[in-house]
């Protein structure tokens, strides 16, 4: 006998319980479209690059220097010995610059600095590749020629943003009990910054750095401004010279009516490609590492 006053539920799925499960089930739907959607555009990328260069990717291709335009054969061993430098020393200026100032944005800016700091940061994140090279070549170039420091100094501009944006949210991500408990033992502000709250977060650091290294190693624009000029059959180490570098040969060799060459731009962009996916995932490798050690203390 039932209770007076009691409505009996149903089990059954309402109306709007079934439109509410139909809606899930369109969004769900879309979501895992555009996943795959996203992953079928980069494999479509891939393969397409890697068919056109597959004819050029030898031992050559890494041994060998670029040839002059009428000679057949060779490879972008000079492009490859210039890309290390020039990223390398771009690494050197902008990964302490990017840091120091991601230190004191997130740990001694006050509220207004911190603002006006970061919103640098994001504008200059926004500012065009190509910019960067006509502000470098006009600082940089004129009067004085091409160079390879030059280079790093435009790629440096390009890698700042990156480094210390993703090494601001980072620190913000270690707990505070960690500042202050160092800080009840009496350590001072930045010996806790320096012990403390950087070895908590070195691991996620190198990965934004990475990343950024894996920007500024495609970007071809500040190059054309700083270093582009046509090396074939030499590999220069000297950074106050100009070099060749991987980007720079991709554009001369794809420009070249020769089809040899033509195939070996394509083969350059896969390696260049190959280099930035390695480096994405040891990244995300060294992140995830760093978590689960976290995790297991």
């Amino acid at each position: 006998m039932e209770a007076s006053g009691v409505v009996p539920i149903s089990l059954k799925s309402s109306g709007r319980s079934r439109r509410r499960q139909r809606t899930n089930y369109v969004a769900q739907g879309a979501s895992v479209f555009a996943a795959f959607l996203a992953i079928g555009v980069l494999a479509l990328v891939v393969i397409s690059v890697l068919v056109r260069g597959l004819k050029a990717i030898n031992l050559d291709l890494f041994t060998k220097n670029q040839v002059t335009f009428g000679e057949t054969g060779g490879g972008i061993a000079n492009g490859l010995v210039g890309t290390a430098i020039i990223v390398a020393i771009a690494t050197a200026i902008a990964l302490p610059v990017g840091i120091f100032a991601a230190i004191y944005v997130a740990e001694f800016a006050g509220s207004r600095a911190s603002r006006v700091v970061r919103l640098a940061l994001d504008v200059l994140n926004g500012v065009p590749s190509i910019v960067v090279g006509i502000f470098a070549y006009a600082l940089l170039v004129v009067g004085s020629g091409y160079a390879a420091w030059k280079a790093s100094v435009a790629l440096a501009i390009v890698m700042l943003p990156l480094v210390a944006r993703s090494t601001i949210e980072v620190l913000r991500l270690v707990s505070d009990s960690l500042r202050y408990g160092s800080y009840a033992l009496g350590i001072s502000k930045w010996r806790t910054v320096l012990f403390v709250v950087m070895p908590s977060a070195i691991g996620s650091i190198m990965t934004g750095a990475t990343l950024a290294v894996a920007r500024a190693a495609g970007e071809t624009a500040p190059l054309l401004f700083t270093t582009s000029i046509f090396l074939p059959n030499q590999v220069v180490t000297d950074p106050s010279h100009a070099m060749a570098a991987v980007p720079l040969l991709i554009l001369f060799d794809s420009e070249s009516p020769d089809p040899s060459l033509n195939n070996q731009a394509w083969a350059a962009a896969f390696v260049l490609m190959f280099f930035v996916l390695v480096l994405s995932l040891s990244a995300r490798y060294v992140l995830a590492r760093r978590e689960r050690k976290l995790r297991a203390r």
